[in-house]
């Protein structure tokens, strides 16, 4: 399969799964995380049930910061993030799934009632492109047509202008940027892409803090034209040290693995499949870097918190 097809497969797979995934509980998608009982309080039970993620990346996200979640999803993670940050804080969440949008959107309004500020937003981009803004070119297409190759370069030097003069995700904007089991669903010729968004984003001594789902050693070909295994976390999967070396690629630094499963979440012809969290940092020019920076305390990573695929979590 050339990339351009493997590339509109995957993304297609994963829209369609994750569509239908927002309208009903689909328990294979998630590994099962504990979240703090106080910051899922105010949550409503759809988004709790919604939610299909690996890790907590949000344990590092600290008061005032300004967050963006990749792959938001129905919107969990943002509003516990919404609660640590405080009203002084703001937390961005970006999605390109209109259904999951649409359910961590119809959500907003009632957390923001129960913790008395509203301090997020969702935005619909792909998170290997965060400078465009895809609702403002969904609105722009409504009622265009484009006919001729002229008119396709005038499209294209229009979304060029966009990104470059008002950017969704602005340059060095954000405190944190966190994900949860997300970035391994993107086709691997976007992979440096997304981590140089995740770059570009984030202030000098910004935080990166991903967990995801990583292999202990490469998928086969067969394994990734599974779509079914690829929208499923699976076959889409980092091998471990790739995963950090990624991170480095980037131009990010300190990097550190500060949660991992020690007992796999799924196992697939022998390949090990297990959640990690990886913290990252934006490099700073002058000083030091750790200086004024306080992290809670992690607690040791639960080796029965995953679930078995079919079985109940979330």
């Amino acid at each position: 399969m050339a990339r351009q097809e493997q590339e509109t497969s995957v993304e297609a797979a994963v829209a369609s799964r994750y569509s239908a995934a927002a309208r009903a509980v689909e328990p294979e998608l998630c590994c099962a995380v504990t979240y703090d009982p106080a910051l899922m309080a105010v949550i409503p039970d759809e988004v709790i049930e919604r939610d299909y993620g690996c890790g907590d990346p949000s344990r590092q996200v600290r008061s005032g910061d300004v967050v963006l979640d990749l792959g938001s999803g129905s919107g969990k993670a943002c509003f516990i993030a919404s609660q640590v940050v405080g009203s002084t804080g703001r937390v961005i969440g970006v999605d390109a799934n209109d259904e999951m949008l649409a359910l961590a959107r119809g959500a907003q309004k009632d957390v923001a009632a129960a913790i008395g500020y509203d301090n997020v937003c969702f935005l619909k981009a792909r998170i290997q492109d965060l400078s465009l803004d895809l609702e403002r070119l969904d609105q722009w297409f409504d009622g265009q047509q484009i006919s001729d190759l002229a008119g396709w370069q005038r499209m294209e030097e229009m979304i060029r202008g966009w990104r470059v003069e008002q950017p969704l995700v602005a340059d060095k904007s954000v405190d944190i940027v966190v994900s949860n089991c997300v970035l391994n669903l993107v086709h691997p010729g976007d992979r440096r892409k997304l981590f140089g968004e995740v770059a570009r984003v984030l202030k000098p001594g910004g935080r990166a803090v991903i967990s995801d789902i990583v292999s202990d050693s490469d998928v086969p070909d067969h394994m990734q034209q599974d779509l079914a295994l690829w929208s499923g976390c699976v076959s889409g999967a980092y091998r471990e040290d790739r995963f950090l070396e990624a991170f480095a690629a980037a131009g990010l630094v300190e990097i550190e693995v500060v949660q991992r499963q020690a007992e796999p979440w799924t196992v697939v012809e022998g390949i090990e499949f297990r959640s990690v969290t990886v913290r990252a940092f934006s490099p700073v020019a002058d000083g030091p870097l750790f200086d004024s920076i306080e992290f809670p305390t992690l607690s040791p990573p639960d080796e029965s918190s995953c679930c078995e695929p079919g079985g109940d979590c979330c």
